[in-house]
């Protein structure tokens, strides 16, 4: 009786455990399915935005259009690595030099919507030129990432294409070749009112 009670009170206790994994596990993945929320739509906003005042005249619509070219680039960049990455993994280090890149970028940034604020109008018009050669420098060597990256893909998929396509031909040669087995030949020698 004893020995009952002990394996009855051990299976509560495993699925209690069991229920606890689960809870937390479940918790875990909702927790990281509103950041992930979040964190898109505050992209969207912030591009939305970006977009809004890209139409602003002067210095000020020039700010915003290099923070959403900026933020394009990278972003770009990052989703098209990240995708391809566990297709081929050398592209990890494509990944690494593209977080030292975004730190660049942030911080580039910082300083474009800081000069969004600035009430100086001859200060931001001073600052411009030597901000778009920046910008332009850090999108570049985000778009050389990309572009690198998906030359890479379209050139393992000829190259496995053409892999392919002289595997089908093999194939299809041998097939073409062939020869009949002996009661084949025997069938084939007495023609078809014999099989009947």
């Amino acid at each position: 009786m004893e020995a009952v009670l002990i394996v009855i009170v051990l299976f509560l206790l495993t699925l209690f455990a069991l229920g606890v994994v689960a809870t937390v596990k479940t918790v875990r993945a909702v927790r990281r399915g509103v950041e992930r929320t979040g964190a898109q739509a505050r992209r969207v906003v912030t591009e939305t935005t970006l977009r809004a005042k890209r139409a602003q005249p002067g210095a000020f619509g020039e700010l915003a259009s290099m923070r959403l070219s900026l933020r394009q680039s990278i972003i770009g960049t990052r989703e098209a690595l990240e995708g391809s990455v566990a297709d081929d993994p050398s592209l990890k280090e494509a990944l690494g030099l593209l977080e030292r890149l975004r730190e660049h970028a942030h911080a580039l940034d910082d300083e474009l919507r800081a000069l969004e604020r600035e009430p100086d109008r001859a200060r931001v018009g001073a600052r411009l030129p030597e901000l778009r050669e920046r910008t332009e420098r850090v999108t570049h060597s985000a778009d050389s990432l990309r572009w690198a990256a998906q030359d890479r893909a379209r050139q393992f998929a000829d190259d496995e294409l053409a892999a392919l396509g002289r595997q089908i031909e093999l194939e299809a040669g041998a097939l073409r070749h062939w020869v009949p087995a002996e009661g084949t030949r025997a069938l084939n020698a007495e023609g078809p009112d014999a099989r009947r």
